[in-house]
């Protein structure tokens, strides 16, 4: 089996390591804090020191951590060539699993033609339980070679599969996919405020709205969280969607598009940022426009 090298071990990344050893690939581990690795040692991965250290003999290498900055730290390293590109091999294969900005993908894909490697974006998307159960949906980015020498890889952690063109096109596809879940959660968000300030039965607007024709998984899922006022336990932490649609909004931009619902909707999330709401789910977003 191929020797894997997994770059973050979040609440994504953790889930992810799990399904690669219970699927039987060797496995090396990076994590910034040494601590959320040392678990999976006793699984039977190897801890690496740095990214460089993850990345020496792997035949892939995945990253999954939180935005642009994280990523350059796991792949350029903190400038003593300890970065994964100075210690990935001629011929392997590295894959950036997370939800990044294109300018920063379309500069690794650079990076990683430079040293004759190959690349692919496959941000993903789906819960921490999909994570943990190996049920997330993928969105590819890079040459369909690619993509076929290192799909047992990937169905490890994943249910399926889209490839979707050529590089950046999954990151662009997970930038849409979230704007469009943050507006719904926002427009939630806000039809829940004015039912409680018109003192509807809460537990009957959920259930009529999560019913309707307004009811998307994402309200479904979040709902019953804003209702209950309940954000511990996170599942998408507030602090990454809000850096999503900052990200979408870098692209409506780039490519010269419009997007006045995604641009209020990362506005309310801003304002839920400075409540103090960082690092609690998303659906906390609620309390940026719950009445006082």
């Amino acid at each position: 089996m191929q020797n894997v090298a997994l770059l973050g071990l979040g609440i994504m990344g953790s889930g992810m390591a799990h399904n690669l050893l219970k699927a039987g690939f060797p496995l090396c581990v990076y994590n910034r804090t040494r601590t959320k690795a040392e678990p999976f040692a006793a699984q039977g991965a190897r801890i690496a020191e740095t990214p460089c250290d993850a990345a020496d003999g792997a035949d892939v290498i995945v990253s999954m951590v939180g935005d642009d900055d994280a990523s350059r730290a796991m792949w350029l390293g903190s400038g003593n060539h300890d970065g994964a590109l100075d210690g990935a091999k001629r011929d392997a294969v590295l894959i950036e699993c997370s939800t990044l900005s294109v300018n920063w993908v379309r500069e690794l894909v650079g990076l990683a033609n430079e040293r004759g490697l190959q690349f692919l974006d496959s941000p993903v998307t789906g819960s921490k339980e999909a994570a943990r159960s190996g049920t997330l949906r993928l969105f590819v980015g890079g040459e369909a070679a690619t993509l076929e020498r290192v799909r047992p890889v990937l169905e490890a952690f994943s249910q399926q599969i889209n490839h979707m063109g050529p590089h950046g096109s999954g990151t662009i596809m997970k930038l849409i996919n979230n704007m469009v879940a943050a507006v719904q959660v926002v427009a939630f968000a806000e039809g829940l405020a004015l039912a409680e300030r018109a003192r509807l039965n809460i537990q009957d607007f959920v259930a009529h709205i999560s019913a309707g024709a307004p009811g998307s998984p994402i309200v479904k899922g979040k709902a019953p969280r804003m209702a209950a006022r309940r954000y511990d336990d996170t599942d998408f932490a507030l602090r990454w969607m809000h850096k999503d649609t900052v990200y979408a909004l870098r692209a409506v931009e780039e490519f010269g598009s419009t997007a006045p619902a995604v641009r209020t909707a990362s506005q309310v999330f801003q304002q839920a940022r400075a409540l103090g709401l960082d690092d609690l789910d998303m659906a906390a977003v609620f309390e940026a426009v719950r009445p006082k």
